[in-house]
């Protein structure tokens, strides 16, 4: 498991996680739009194949890596495994959401074992990897 902390705005670093991979972004913080393209597309070129938003304007995340995951194929039908699921959890507790996640967040044509946790915040918070890995012993 991963965990990348951005404050809103920020450039954008290597995911070391091996391709493919699911993502669980928790927004705490306002982001301008073109920032959370910019993130959206970033995630999608990383290899992210289920993207989970939680937090501030989530379902503004959901829509952005649909286009982010359209853009990047042309806006074509393309392969099964180029295909980015994403949800939204507004009205989910973020244990919930973390539980989701772990234990059904799946891809119809790839196997996603690898988990990256993008939180955009003020400050870190590497407590949320014990608790998204405590989620997926349930």
């Amino acid at each position: 498991m991963e965990y990348i902390h951005l404050i809103s705005g920020a450039s954008l670093p290597v995911i070391q996680t091996s391709f493919p991979f699911k993502m669980l972004v928790l927004i705490e913080d306002e982001v301008s739009p073109q920032w959370q393209w910019n993130v959206s597309c970033w995630l999608v070129k990383a290899g992210c194949r289920f993207m989970m938003a939680w937090g501030r304007e989530c379902s503004a995340w959901d829509d952005s890596v649909d286009y982010a995951s359209l853009d990047a194929q042309d806006y074509q039908l393309g392969r099964d495994e180029d295909f980015v699921l994403t949800t939204w959890h507004t009205d989910d507790s973020i244990s919930e959401v973390f539980d989701f996640c772990m234990n059904s967040a799946f891809h119809p044509s790839l196997k996603l074992s690898n988990t990256v946790i993008l939180h955009i915040a003020k400050c870190p918070n590497m407590e949320l990897v014990a608790i998204v890995e405590n989620a997926g012993k349930s």
